[in-house]
Order: C-alpha cells, then structure tokens, then sequence
C-alpha cells in the first residue's frame, strides 16, 4: 500500500511539473509576441513566475493561475517590467509599465 501511495504523490509532482514547463512555455512566448505587437524589446527571451494559485476560468472549472513577470526596452536603454497572467495556459491578462513611444 505505501508503494502505491508514494507511487501516486511521484505522480501527481510529476504531472505537475509537466503542466508548469507547458505554461512556462506559453508564458514565454506570450510574452515575446506582447512585445513584439508593441514595438518593444523582449527582454533576455525569459519569463520568472512570481505567483501561482488556484482560481476558477470562464467556465467555471478549477485551474492552476500563474502570474510571470518579464522584461522588455522600449529603447535598448531601458529595462521595465510587464506582467502575465495565465489560467492554465491561457493568457487572461497583460500590465506593462509605462513607457515611451517613440515617432
């Protein structure tokens, strides 16, 4: 019985690892065509999770939200910090900080 207990628990860490690397992925390249649509610098091509809980999507079921944080330059001069927010892999918002838009 406690082999199938500790069978599960690597299991379940298992299956969660996977689903962390796919939203990572999509959070990375959420971010990179964020930046791109804006006319900015994608940063360093990384993203950093900064918080993650359980919330509820548009129809209701249970996901994993994932709040990451990248870097983008509106200059190549500059760094500022913008926001995701995935429910599962699904972008549900974007905050850039401020920046300048050049003519």
């Amino acid at each position: 019985m406690e082999i199938i207990a500790a069978l599960l628990i690597l299991a379940l860490v298992a299956g969660y690892w996977f689903d962390s690397m796919g939203a990572l992925d999509a959070a990375r390249n959420y971010g990179r065509q964020v930046c791109q649509n804006a006319g900015l610098q994608f940063l360093d091509d990384t993203v950093e999770n900064i918080k993650t809980g359980l919330a509820r999507d548009k129809q209701g079921r249970r996901v994993i939200r994932r709040t990451y944080r990248f870097e983008f330059s509106e200059t190549g001069n500059s760094r500022l910090e913008g926001q995701l927010i995935l429910s599962g892999t699904t972008l549900e918002s974007v905050s850039l900080d401020p920046y300048r838009i050049e003519p």
